[in-house]
């Protein structure tokens, strides 16, 4: 018998036998530590290569690693009725991605990704003003807890005698233009699948990317190119693995466990870059955290009930 094939019979053994949260668990771990391992890379090439390069570099291995799949169905994989979200979305992605590349390659890497834990604050205005989503007070109240703990990260006076520098800045818009994407994504997934939307996020991506990386062009060398290419498909399987994870667990259990990649960030940053986070730091990213994870819950419970009221 093929030994190949018995390691693959006896993988999908093992997890039929997991219950779902705790397969969507393993998931979420597999996607915290792919991320990390991608950031880590971000911050080793970012002396040699900008983040508007390596953000071309990270959509072109996305692109590539996609093209399989588009080529099975690429009429149904590029179907859309609704171009001009599809064009703001991928454009407000680049942006983002550039400004928080730049993040992680001036900031420490446990306070780049704290910082980049208040999209899910973001997406509470952003909800009531794009969505017409109501606003209840629980909702407000965490985010608003949550940006003083950003206050509290950021350090009023720590900065060269600046509460806000440029790297905390660009996290901070960075997660932002996310949670538009996301926003955008939650309207277009009514009659978008979800390969279809990262198709058109990896394609029109690596368009919009171009323009700003050939103003910082630099060809690399052969074994750089190597470490970009790596760079970009980690980034694909980090959100396959995000998005497995959450189609295999609950949402409510599962958004903890993303949090996990800041525990990565701080042991990468320690032993790769003798980085340790200040107390600021970790007080600050506890009140985001504690604040997005009740924002999680209560629109998980928003959801379930939305969900027995359409059942009745």
């Amino acid at each position: 018998m093929n030994p190949g094939a018995s390691l693959v019979q006896a993988g999908r053994a093992f997890g039929a036998r997991l219950t779902p949260n705790l397969r969507g668990a393993l998931w979420m771990l597999a996607s915290a530590v792919l991320f990390t391992a991608m950031t880590t890379l971000i911050k080793s090439l970012g002396a040699g290569y900008p983040a508007a390069l390596q953000t071309f570099y990270r959509q072109a291995a996305g692109a590539i690693v996609l093209l399989p799949l588009v080529a099975r169905d690429w009429r149904g994989a590029l179907r859309t009725t609704r171009p001009g979200i599809l064009v703001f979305r991928s454009s407000a992605g680049v942006v983002a991605m550039i400004l928080a590349f730049y993040a992680y390659q001036e900031l420490p890497l446990a306070d780049a990704n704290a910082l980049s834990f208040t999209r899910t604050l973001w997406l509470v205005p952003l909800a009531a003003l794009v969505l017409r989503e109501p606003l209840g007070p629980l909702r407000i109240g965490a985010a608003l807890a949550g940006f003083a703990g950003v206050l509290i990260m950021l350090r009023p006076g720590g900065h060269g005698g600046h509460w806000l520098g440029w790297p905390q800045a660009a996290a901070l818009a960075s997660a932002l233009l996310f949670a538009l994407t996301i926003t955008g994504m939650k309207v277009m997934t009514r009659d978008h699948s979800p390969f279809t939307l990262l198709v058109y996020a990896a394609g029109l991506g690596l368009v919009f990317s171009i323009p700003p990386a050939l103003f910082v062009w630099r060809w690399p060398s052969l074994p750089d190119l190597g470490l970009l290419a790596l760079m970009g498909v980690i980034g694909t399987l980090t959100q396959g693995c995000y998005i497995k994870g959450m189609e295999a667990g609950e949402a409510a259990v599962m958004a903890p466990i993303d949090y996990t990649r800041l525990v990565f960030a701080v042991a990468a940053g320690f032993l790769l870059f003798h980085e340790t986070p200040s107390p600021a730091v970790l007080a600050g990213a506890a009140v985001v955290i504690a604040s997005t994870l009740v924002i999680s819950l209560r629109e998980h419970q928003l959801a379930r009930r939305r969900v027995v009221e359409q059942a009745r």
